[in-house]
């Protein structure tokens, strides 16, 4: 029941990162988000991946495939509507 719990928090977390694309698009910039802290959360979980492939954990595996993807997109999102 835990993992199963665990699971659907692992998918649902990394979602939260929708919103904040939708609403980089609407206002079609990405002023206030620092590229800083983009790349750098994106590189934190690009560098626990290969941790993450080794393990045996599942909750571990989804969370971490379903941030690099959404992540990801945030950070192209950040790159393309940068106006400095």
């Amino acid at each position: 029941m835990l993992q199963k719990i665990a699971l659907l928090a692992a998918v649902a977390l990394p979602l939260w990162n929708i919103p904040l694309i939708v609403r980089i698009i609407r206002r079609r910039s990405s002023r206030d988000i620092s590229p800083y802290w983009a790349y750098g959360v994106w590189v934190c979980i690009l560098l626990m991946m290969p941790y993450t492939f080794a393990s045996n954990d599942v909750v571990l595996k989804v969370f971490n495939i379903m941030n690099v993807i959404l992540f990801t997109l945030v950070v192209i999102f950040v790159t393309a509507y940068r106006k400095e």
